[in-house]
């Protein structure tokens, strides 16, 4: 069976599903999450997407990170894609969201309604090689000058939260 999408209004209300590819083909605003993991140490899992991913392979990007299945919760969904994808799993909450709108390689268009997840986990993940072909812990502020030297090795999403992340660390202890 295709995998489906909740495409959703700038509310993020539920107007129905897409398949996967075809809303990353013609840019359809559809829900998602962007799991960040941080360790006793206050560095950031960042994980190296898989180069046969269907589109953004070869580049860092934050924990983990997918779409809710059609009646899935987020916080569901965001606890069986950090399973799938990295092997653990771990208390998560939402710290807000925010839309964004991006062309990506291979022609894909992403524009989506992504919600961002905070965790807390200490130890190696064991990577799924379909998903992640590499995982790093980061110090948060090493992250944020590479992320101003190097935007051609992450993810487009990533550097598009990242400062909206930085700044809810800042006024929440970690």
């Amino acid at each position: 069976m295709l995998e489906q999408v909740i495409l959703v209004d700038q509310n993020d209300s539920p107007l129905g599903v897409a398949e996967k590819m075809l809303a990353h083909q013609q840019g359809l605003l559809h829900r998602a999450f962007s799991i960040f993991i941080l360790n006793s140490q206050g560095q950031l899992l960042l994980q190296k997407r898989a180069i046969a991913k269907y589109h953004s392979g070869g580049l860092w990007t934050n924990s983990c990170c997918s779409h809710p299945r059609p009646d899935e919760s987020i916080i569901t969904a965001a606890t069986r894609r950090l399973q799938e994808e990295m092997g653990f799993t771990c208390q998560l909450k939402e710290i807000f969201s925010f839309t964004y709108h991006s062309q990506l390689d291979r022609g894909l268009i992403e524009h989506e309604y992504d919600h961002v997840l905070l965790g807390k986990f200490n130890g190696e993940p064991t990577l799924n090689p379909l998903e992640a072909e590499a995982w790093k812990w980061i110090d948060i502020d090493n992250l944020k000058h590479e992320l101003d030297a190097y935007p051609e090795i992450y993810t487009f999403w990533l550097k598009a939260c990242f400062d909206k992340f930085f700044d809810y660390l800042s006024i929440n202890p970690r």
